[in-house]
């Protein structure tokens, strides 16, 4: 199976509202639905699982009923930490009898404009490779703050990658690669990609994202871009 598997368990700090910014609607319709629609219509996505946050469950599955979400099959409750939180989801899906051998799609669930494209090179180079990360090389000249300063950093901006989700993985490697964070005290790691970094995987391969799918919903001027973006179409003669 390929499974997306969604991080939708924090409550949103940074964007500073009542409720939960996954749960905010947008244009008439939840940020999560929004972002498990794009696997919902993926013809390579078999089930839908969502890490959630505790106490909204029941609000999650009645928004996956009323939006028709019927690849939604699993909902999880969340951790204290990201780190954790997807470790509860990998658990749930191997006693629910998932296999090893079943293709996962980290997605942050506030990221809700992931592409076709972007989802199925990520089951395919998974498939190919074992590891796929989701980046876009940065365009823009980084630098290092320190403290109220900025210093050069020597790597060359081409190098530099912007890391987005989907990150993707078979079960067995996501458990493993948790299983062995946990023997080596690798604590609050912000996402799959940096926890296999921790671990001392090297290299994972590089699917390549898009500036839209660039888009994490975390304070309240990313609703605007969100909104901008969804009311926005391609010129027509852009080749």
């Amino acid at each position: 199976m390929n499974i997306a598997l969604l991080t939708a368990g924090g409550t949103g700090n940074r964007m500073g509202q009542d409720i939960p910014k996954q749960f905010m609607t947008i244009d008439n319709k939840p940020v999560i639905i929004y972002t498990m629609e794009s696997f919902q219509s993926h013809p390579e996505i078999d089930g839908i699982a969502v890490i959630c946050l505790k106490g909204w469950e029941v609000v999650l599955q009645s928004y996956a009923n009323q939006y028709n979400i019927t690849k939604l099959k699993w909902i999880f409750e969340g951790g204290c930490s990201n780190q954790d939180s997807i470790h509860n989801g990998l658990v749930g899906l191997k006693k629910s009898g998932r296999k090893d051998e079943d293709i996962i799609l980290v997605q942050d669930g506030v990221r809700p404009l992931v592409s076709e494209r972007i989802i199925s090179e990520n089951i395919a180079t998974c498939k190919k490779y074992g590891y796929a990360v989701t980046g876009l090389t940065c365009k823009e000249a980084i630098m290092e703050q320190v403290e109220d300063t900025v210093r050069e950093i020597e790597i060359p901006r081409e190098r530099l990658v912007r890391t987005q989700t989907p990150h993707t993985y078979r079960l067995g490697t996501l458990l493993e690669g948790h299983r062995l964070a946990q023997e080596k005290g690798v604590e609050n790691t912000v996402a799959s990609c940096t926890l296999f970094s921790a671990i001392g995987i090297k290299e994972q391969h590089l699917v390549r994202g898009s500036e839209q799918n660039g888009l994490k919903l975390t304070s309240p001027e990313d609703i605007e871009l969100f909104k901008a973006l969804l009311h926005s179409s391609k010129e027509t003669w852009l080749k």
